[in-house]
């Protein structure tokens, strides 16, 4: 699967990128800025996500509701996201309204209105989203296992910050942190689906090239000596108790992530995965049972989250323990190996079908690695996965001083912390 790639840099360093589609009719294009929740210190944590609301209120040239109409009354889809290392607004439309839209993104990427009473208004909005969140168990448990993982630092922090910093951020300081911050040498500009590299390379350079050149942003790396919490417990009005758990990891660049891919598709990532069959399947202890892996420049997290029975929490607990230590001890099949292989094969091809999830890949692929990498290349580095492999990779991370776990309870529920702590040591 070679995909039709082409990439130039402009003089002000603004990276732009295509991957050509000539079958389809639309074209997916994404703004993707180097800043996330990592490059903010404790007293701005939440302003990456902030700027992501504030670019939607309305640019020097537009309206919120010129913005939207503009996309939307063209048959178009546009959004943004904030994760750690980069944020992302992106948008789907058809070819002939490729340029009236980027031009659009483009002005919300330069000129955002800012407005006082946009501000105002905008902190309400992000509060009440955050106050969403507090009432999603899954998602208090994630933020818990975050905290724990990395104690003291800003991956640990939740991306949307709290309430206390979204109440008290000043304007000052969200125009200062995105002026340092969206700079040329951290920017990237990708189109797929129907598009010419040289006209878009044209298109991209007329409208940003007035952008000032500026240093490149860095933020805090995680040292080992990086404190990791083992156990974090909280108790809700809820039904179900909810489980996370993980091991902190080595980051993006390291070779074993295949193999750790592979063992995590093994692990929890499907219905065909030892942990749906063993605690769902097999027990009946919990409806949504699954594993992921999430790697940042230098530091990863394999984790593995439930929502299971709340008088069996224990016993949950206490099976997926022992299925990890399984992936320890004992290898993994041939045949299990192959349907893994299989599926993360089969999941990218399917992916790469997409004018949005080429714009993804090539602009994550840009961001994190600084280079563009063909499908092909990550296909063959998961063929090359051995079950020695994983069972080295597993015998490396799954190690009980790495882990931490977190849970949600129902109210009144207590005791937990010390099974957690013993069995969790057992692994």
């Amino acid at each position: 699967m070679l995909l039709n790639f082409q990439e130039t840099t402009l003089s002000n360093g603004i990276r732009v990128a295509t991957a050509g589609m000539g079958h389809v009719e639309s074209v997916a294009m994404g703004v993707w800025v180097g800043v996330g929740g990592r490059y903010e210190d404790k007293k701005l944590s939440g302003v990456s996500h902030f700027i992501e609301h504030l670019l939607f209120k309305g640019t020097e040239n537009r309206s919120a509701r010129d913005i939207s109409q503009s996309i939307e009354g063209r048959g178009g889809y546009f959004n943004a996201f904030t994760q750690e290392e980069s944020t992302c607004y992106y948008a789907r439309i058809a070819a002939e309204h490729t340029w009236s839209t980027f031009d659009i993104l483009s002005d919300m990427y330069l000129h955002p209105r800012f407005a006082s009473e946009d501000i105002e208004k905008e902190r309400g909005v992000i509060i009440e989203e955050i106050m969403m969140y507090r009432d999603q168990p899954q998602h208090c448990v994630q933020e818990m296992l975050g905290e724990s993982l990395w104690a003291n630092h800003p991956l640990g922090r939740p991306l949307i910050g709290t309430v206390e910093n979204i109440e008290r951020v000043s304007r000052e300081e969200i125009l200062g942190f995105k002026a340092k911050k969206y700079v040329p040498s951290n920017t990237v500009v990708v189109f797929a689906g129907k598009v010419d590299h040289a006209e878009c390379v044209k298109r991209v350079s007329g409208i940003l090239s007035g952008a000032r050149k500026s240093a490149k942003p860095s933020y805090k790396k995680v040292e080992k000596s990086c404190l990791q919490e083992k156990v974090a417990v909280s108790t809700k009005d809820i039904e179900q108790t909810h489980i996370a758990m993980g091991v902190r990891l080595f980051g993006r660049h390291d070779a074993r992530k295949y193999s750790l891919k592979v063992m995590s598709i093994v692990l929890g990532e499907n219905m065909s995965s030892r942990l749906f069959q063993i605690v769902r399947e097999k027990h009946g202890l919990a409806y949504s049972i699954h594993s992921s892996v999430e790697l940042y420049d230098e530091t990863g997290v394999l984790s593995i989250q439930a929502g299971v029975d709340r008088k069996r929490s224990d016993k949950a607990f206490d099976l997926i323990v022992r299925e990890l230590k399984q992936m320890k001890t004992k290898k993994v099949g041939a045949s299990e190996l192959r349907r893994a292989k299989d599926y993360a094969i089969g999941q990218l091809r399917i992916g790469m079908e997409s004018t949005t999830n080429q714009m993804m890949w090539a602009g994550e692929n840009i961001m994190n690695f600084g280079r563009f990498i063909q499908p092909d290349e990550v296909i063959a580095s998961i063929e090359k996965v051995t079950d020695k492999d994983i069972h080295q990779v597993a015998g490396e991370v799954l190690d009980a001083d790495k882990l931490s776990v977190a849970m949600v309870t129902p109210n009144g529920e207590t005791g937990h912390e010390e099974h957690l702590l013993v069995n969790g040591a057992k692994l």
